[in-house]
């Protein structure tokens, strides 16, 4: 079921890029649009602070407050030097957002309150908060964003069908650069929490993520396209991956994240789709995965459509709290029976380290190396892994197929390279 739900959020990634791309080849009178929503609105807001309220919004948790949410940041947007949205503390029910630049300023989102998602999908067309081509952004407070996922999870029927109906995503960055998201708690998405997409330099820190570990689809952080993104001190338990990490992901640093429940840290999937681009330079370091059904994942299709590579992928000091599958190559991913067993793999998946990598694992494999025939891993090197299966009955065990590397200071039941 983990591999069915992973592969309906690659397919739901391919359609929210499409979407994104094509929006993103008529961005150039968005600049305009967001420069004449302001001046309907009037000058930016008295000193240059939006406060929802003053705009008509009601923090009763009841009244559609969409338009004043959408008014501020028209104000925002169109107004120069730094520009910051008020959301006051209170409960402020709100549809489909759009935030659009190129903005004349610096914008400021401050989230003090709780914005809620409307449960009515019938407003939809894609996502729930899509921000698109603004750059200098800071989204930050104590307030929470919250999907209210649990009135449309019945909905999804992802688990049952690749070409299902997707359901809006939370927070959408697409060609955001120089942004930063903190402090706030992302509950209950509808889809993925978040998604990062054709971004650059955009720091995501002291963020809480969560959703029941059933809840489908609802990824905590996933990017693609994107380079220089820095995740730190930032929890997430969900009903998929923790962090997927998709393909065109470069200069990635992972720090002090705490994943469970979840599907764990993942890179891929990869290679299901044509034109995909390389995965490179991704740190993984000093985080926790609890109960997660997976730890450190990378996965790739054997009968992949592109040709691409992973490459300089470091893990280093991870603790595993009985999670399952604490370290797995899988470049025979295939679930749902949508490809081939037998496929030519176009992945190469090269200079992977896992380094001090401790604790225990729910499952015998603490290490999977299962990689193709055809384009076997190479440079993988395992030093001070030390993983011990928790439960009994069975030997903490390793396998390693078609996977070229060393092992240096492992326990020996997992130095199998």
């Amino acid at each position: 079921m983990a591999f069915t739900k992973d592969t309906m959020m690659m397919g739901a990634l391919l359609l929210l890029a499409l979407v994104c791309a094509a929006y993103a080849g008529k961005a150039a009178p968005a600049s305009k649009g967001s420069d004449s929503a302001a001046a309907d609105g009037g000058a930016a807001c008295p000193g240059g602070t939006c406060d929802i309220t003053k705009l008509g919004a009601s923090g009763n948790g009841k009244t559609d407050s969409t338009k004043a949410v959408q008014s501020a940041w028209a104000s925002a947007c169109g107004g120069t030097g730094k520009q910051k949205i008020l959301i006051p503390k209170g409960d402020y029910l709100v549809g489909p957002l759009n935030f659009t630049g190129p903005c004349k300023g610096d914008v400021t989102i401050q989230v003090d309150g709780n914005l809620l998602a409307s449960t009515d999908l019938s407003q939809y067309k894609a996502n729930w908060i899509e921000i698109l081509r603004v750059d200098n952004l800071v989204i930050t407070g104590k307030g929470k964003l919250d999907g209210q996922g649990p009135a449309v999870w019945s909905k999804n029927s992802c688990a049952k069908k690749y070409d299902c109906k997707i359901l809006p995503n939370s927070l959408v960055l697409d060609y955001v650069n120089n942004g930063e998201v903190s402090g706030i708690t992302l509950l209950n998405s509808k889809f993925f929490h978040m998604n990062v997409f054709q971004c650059k330099d955009v720091v995501i820190k002291d963020v809480t993520v969560t959703a029941p570990g059933d809840s489908p689809n609802t990824d905590g952080i996933h990017m693609g396209d994107s380079s220089g993104i820095s995740i730190i001190n930032t929890v997430i338990g969900v009903g998929d991956d923790c962090i997927s990490i998709g393909p065109g992901s470069t200069k990635v640093n992972i720090t002090g994240v705490t994943c469970g429940p979840g599907h764990g840290i993942s890179i891929g999937s990869l290679g299901r789709y044509k034109d995909e681009k390389d995965v490179t330079d991704i740190t993984v370091k000093d985080c926790t995965l609890k109960k997660s059904s997976n730890g450190l994942r990378i996965k790739a299709y054997e009968d992949a459509n592109s040709v691409l590579t992973a490459s300089k992928i470091h893990y280093e000091n991870i603790k595993m709290e009985d999670a399952g599958n604490p370290i797995i190559i899988d470049m025979k991913y295939c679930p749902n029976k949508i490809c081939t067993s037998n496929g030519a793999s176009k992945v190469t998946v090269k200079d992977v380290s896992f380094k001090n990598i401790t604790g225990t694992s729910s499952t015998p494999e603490a290490v999977s190396l299962l990689c193709s025939d055809k384009i076997p891993c190479s440079g993988v090197t395992m030093d001070n892994v030390k993983v011990e299966y928790s439960g009994t009955n069975n030997k903490t065990m390793a396998v390693c197929n078609n996977a070229k590397g060393t092992a240096t200071g492992c326990l020996k039941e997992l130095a199998c390279l």
